[in-house]
Parts: structure tokens; sequence; C-alpha cells
């Protein structure tokens, strides 16, 4: 999907496998096509087919993408990091603190294990450009990407404001009220949030959402910062009733009390449950 003249969605399918069942998910990946090529998040293992083949439509070439961005470490953003750094050798820039688990991606599924993990991430690759917010990266000539730290989905999750064509890319930043919580601090998400929705943006661009337009983007912010404060006031509400013995036992009562699906009722959730109680 081409959002402007430079700027290009890809919108990426892939299956989680879990002990319940399959979980159809997907992800967007983004492209700013200059005079070389940038790559926002890689996908998946296997995504670089559908990134490959969305190039070949528009008349490119993979081996022009000369830089790939990662908003974070998870594996949806991760998964093709490696292949496409082989294919292409493009450099690979990520906020510093997630360099741990992009480069040791062993390392991340030991500490956070995802379901499939090794189905999802093809591999570790190596940081070449290290950040940490404020930085921009050149993506044309005269053409930049600012980078933001907005942390809460995880610690070193960046967004990207390009001011030339007023888009902002948002990783897993903004939640898409109903989905499933994902986050690792809820103070620090909100605030990311609240940053976020003061920029003055005429698209905004999500990993897991549509692209948005201004009024609709306005409307998702308030909408996301109400979704996780609904989410920490149920943790609160339940962890009173419960106690905090059990982080599955409250994961189970706050899925069922926002009437989310019941695969929500996963280690992953429940951890993203819980920092809610660490403030």
């Amino acid at each position: 999907m081409q959002i402007t003249s430079s700027i290009h969605a890809i919108n990426i399918p892939f299956v989680v496998p879990t002990p319940a069942g399959q979980i159809n998910r997907s992800v967007n990946v983004f492209l700013y096509c200059g005079a070389k090529i940038t790559l926002i998040d890689s996908g998946v293992a296997g995504s670089e087919q559908y990134i490959y083949s969305y190039l070949e439509q528009i008349g490119l070439q993979p081996i022009n993408i000369e830089h790939l961005v990662l908003t974070h470490s998870h594996p949806d953003h991760v998964g093709a990091a490696k292949e496409i750094q082989r294919a292409t050798g493009c450099r690979v820039s990520a906020h510093i603190a997630e360099r741990n688990w992009i480069e040791d991606t062993n390392l991340q599924e030991k500490e956070r294990p995802v379901p499939g993990f090794h189905t999802l991430v093809g591999g570790s690759v190596t940081v070449d450009n290290l950040l940490y917010g404020g930085e921009s990266i050149l993506v044309d000539q005269g053409i930049s990407l600012e980078v933001i730290h907005t942390p809460g989905h995880s610690a070193g999750s960046i967004s990207l404001w390009c001011p030339s064509d007023k888009v902002l890319f948002t990783g897993d930043a903004v939640l898409v009220p109903g989905d499933m919580p994902i986050f690792d601090n809820y103070p620090s998400a909100v605030d990311s949030l609240k940053k976020l929705e003061n920029i003055a943006l005429e698209w905004s661009l999500s990993a897991w959402d549509e692209p948005k337009q201004t009024a609709e983007a306005k409307i998702l912010f308030t909408e996301s910062i109400d979704w996780l404060k609904k989410i920490n006031a149920t943790v609160h509400k339940v962890s009173k009733m419960r106690g905090v013995g059990d982080y599955m036992e409250i994961c189970r009562d706050v899925v069922a009390e926002l009437r989310l699906p019941q695969f929500a009722v996963n280690p992953l959730v429940a951890r993203s449950l819980m920092s809610c109680l660490a403030e």
C-alpha cells in the first residue's frame, strides 16, 4: 500500500503456534524509498519474500535496501532481520536497550518466551548503529526520520517522525483497543502515547493497525490511552480481590473482565498485566 510518494506499507500475515491451537496475526513493515531504501522493521522469519515481492511490483530491487531500522526487538519485528541483512548487506539500527535481544535471540527466547519463537525468528543480527532517541536518520537527500524514544511496550521501543511527509511510524507504541495487551511498563506506555498524540501528523503508521490519517489517528491515541487505563484499573481491581499470588489466575480474571478472547490467557499477556502492579 502506497502512503505517500516515498512511503509504503506492507502487511505480512503469520501464525503463532500455541498449545491451544494457532493464532492468526499480521504485522506491518514500512519502506521509505528514496535514492536508497530504508526498511522499518523486518517482520517474522520469511517476511523477506513479501518485502522483496512488493519491491519488485513497484519497480525496485531488494538489493537497494540500504538501512533496516528496528522499532524494537520482538519476534514480529526482528524475525527476518538476519536474512535481509545477509542478502542485502544493509546496516541495522535499533535502540541500545533492545540490543541484547536483537544480537542474541536465544537470550530473548529465554527471558521472554513466546510460543513458536524459532518459527518466528530467523536468528540474531548485529546492530550497527545504536540509537538513544533524538537522532536523525537520513533517508533521502535532505529528508530524515527523527528518532523518538517511546518506551512502554518495551524498554527501547522507538517511534520515527518524518516531518517532510508528516508521517509518524509508531511501532507497537499504540495499543489497539480490545486487542491483546502487550507492554512492559504501564506508566511509560501512557507517557509515550501522550508524547505522540501532540505531533501534528497527517499519517500514523502502526505495526498492528491500518494506516490512520489525522482525525482517525487522534481518536486512536485517545482510545489507546483509555484502553491502557482500563486495563490498569481492572488489574488492580482483580488483584485486590484475589491477591497477587497466582499471576495466571489474575490474568484469567482480567481477560474475562475485559472480554478478551480466551487465547489472551497466556504468560505474555500475564507478564504485561503484572507490570501494572509494579508501579
